[in-house]
């Protein structure tokens, strides 16, 4: 029988930042060799909590006590918990892309010889710790080299070479593909069986169901109840009814389209990857948009969705070789991202911190940065009219956050995408391209987003949704597209979209139609 007792006990912590109580009165009781998972929407404090246990946020700005391995501990800062065995992996990875995979799992606790770093040593080492998470690269690849799924696995090589006795993942599937999440997962199933015990932040619940042995749901800065998996019962919409202090009975609000005609066309749109002369990654890509509808667009990982999207957003990905657009039928020219705007093309990036915002900027410098011309009087910016239109946004798209004054940075993943969203509907535009809109955010913030989108449909506006989940494109969209290496493969009706059906298409295989 395994040890169950309690290795970690956190007891009444309590966390402030100015204006706002991120974590009130909060208990955690974690069991030896368990995977445990923390369940909240957007900014309900989960992060917050890792943090406080982590020493992020030391000894000494909160309230409460953590017990750690039967002591109490007082962490002034991160290297503190990490040399008690404590290691965090946060949904941004810190790894550095121009070193190489071994001096990555070292940096900071490097392999010492006699004189100065022992690298033959560190490379042994770093290629045993591969070998442990399943990575097959060398030990010398620059980590800008490999996926985002095996930037991953590098993460928690780092951390097992630091002698990891409690690990903490903050979303640490929320970038990957199906694939590189099983494998992952099995990872963290295989360390599990020879006594690690982790801690995982996800907003999956399918895989929170799939691996962890307890779920603490965490509601507005308070623990609201821990569900032992064994003790059965336990499935998503339990989760969810936890998660959002009600049950949801759908996870899409009721809509009836009102569609009209094409207003949005592209015909035929060849683009070719920017570094790789001759790699084509649009090939004669074709399709349209009616005003009031919402279509999706599926396809694997790589086949082509984003360079499609991006390209079209004013050239902003690769090399325009050939192809049209028109908007109510003019062939328009949207050589750049300003000529984009100016024909009300408006595109929210899938990656939000790197393309999408500016995490020095406040929120109101965001929301109004597409479009200056609107609070502007002349060439100055009028800073109250900003403010208004900024706290217009706030309201509106329900983001939490004391003022618009505050910066982007200090807000939850699913409000950043708000502010994201606010940025570009502040441009007035015609068609919006949302681009992974629901990634790495709860299932209460999707369901306000999917309000959102709807309610820009029923404006007569034409919504473009590129999502990697099939469900969410099944239940939002009233047609969808398959990408497939780079081409338009089919297009469905909301009617006859099934997952098996789209999954062939985006496979390159005949549908059942064709068969």
């Amino acid at each position: 029988m395994p040890d169950r007792h309690a290795v970690l006990e956190m007891r009444s912590i309590t966390k402030e930042f100015p204006g706002v109580r991120a974590l009130d009165d909060v208990s955690l009781e974690v069991r030896a060799g368990e995977i445990h998972a923390i369940c909240g929407e957007n900014g309900a404090g989960k992060s917050t909590l890792m943090k406080v246990l982590s020493g992020v946020y030391p000894h000494g700005t909160y309230s409460g006590e953590i017990v750690y391995q039967g002591e109490v501990v007082e962490f002034k800062d991160i290297r503190s918990s990490e040399h008690a065995g404590i290691v965090i992996i946060h949904q941004e990875l810190a790894l550095i892309p121009e070193l190489s995979i071994t001096e990555n799992i070292f940096l900071g606790n490097e392999v010492r010889g006699r004189i100065g770093i022992d690298w033959d040593d560190a490379r042994r080492r770093a290629t045993e710790l591969l070998a442990r998470v399943g990575l097959r690269a060398s030990p010398d690849s620059l980590v800008k080299n490999i996926g985002v799924g095996q930037q991953q696995l590098v993460e928690i090589a780092r951390a097992l070479a630091k002698d990891v006795k409690l690990l903490i993942l903050d979303e640490p599937t929320a970038a990957l593909n199906e694939d590189d999440s099983e494998h992952l997962l099995d990872l963290l199933r295989g360390l599990r069986s020879k006594g690690l015990t982790s801690i995982m932040i996800s907003h999956k619940l399918n895989e929170i169901e799939e691996v962890a042995d307890s779920i603490t749901i965490i509601r507005d800065g308070k623990a609201v109840e821990t569900l032992d998996i064994a003790a059965g019962e336990i499935n998503e919409d339990r989760i969810i009814r936890g998660m959002v202090g009600r049950s949801l009975e759908s996870r899409f609000p009721d809509h009836t389209p009102t569609i009209g005609e094409t207003f949005f066309e592209v015909d035929g749109w060849t683009v070719e990857h920017p570094e790789v002369p001759g790699r084509l990654v649009c090939k004669q890509s074709t399709f349209s948009v009616r005003r009031g509808e919402i279509v999706g667009f599926a396809g694997i990982m790589g086949a082509g969705r984003t360079e499609l999207a991006r390209s079209i957003f004013g050239r902003s990905y690769g090399r325009y070789l050939s192809g049209t657009i028109r908007m109510d039928g003019k062939q328009i020219s949207v050589p750049d991202v300003l000529s984009a705007i100016r024909h009300r093309i408006a595109y929210v990036s899938e990656d939000r911190k790197a393309l999408g915002l500016n995490l020095l900027d406040t929120i109101k410098e965001t929301v109004v940065a597409a479009n200056l011309r609107r609070v502007s009087t002349g060439p100055v910016i009028d800073d109250d009219k900003a403010f208004l239109s900024a706290e217009e946004y706030r309201k509106s798209l329900g983001v939490k956050a004391p003022s618009v004054r505050d910066g982007v940075s200090t807000l939850s993943g699913g409000n950043q995408q708000k502010v994201l969203l606010a940025k570009w509907m502040f441009t007035e535009p015609e068609l919006l391209i949302l681009d992974e809109p629901t990634r790495g955010i709860d299932v209460g913030a999707k369901y306000e987003i999917y309000g959102l989108v709807q309610r820009l449909a029923d404006e007569g506006k034409g919504v473009v949704v590129i999502s990697s989940e099939l469900p969410e494109l099944l239940g939002l969209c009233d047609r969808i597209y398959t990408v497939f290496e780079g081409r338009v493969t089919g297009e469905l009706s909301r009617e006859d979209a099934t997952q098996e059906e789209l999954m062939r298409l985006m496979t390159g295989a005949p549908t059942a139609a064709a068969r």
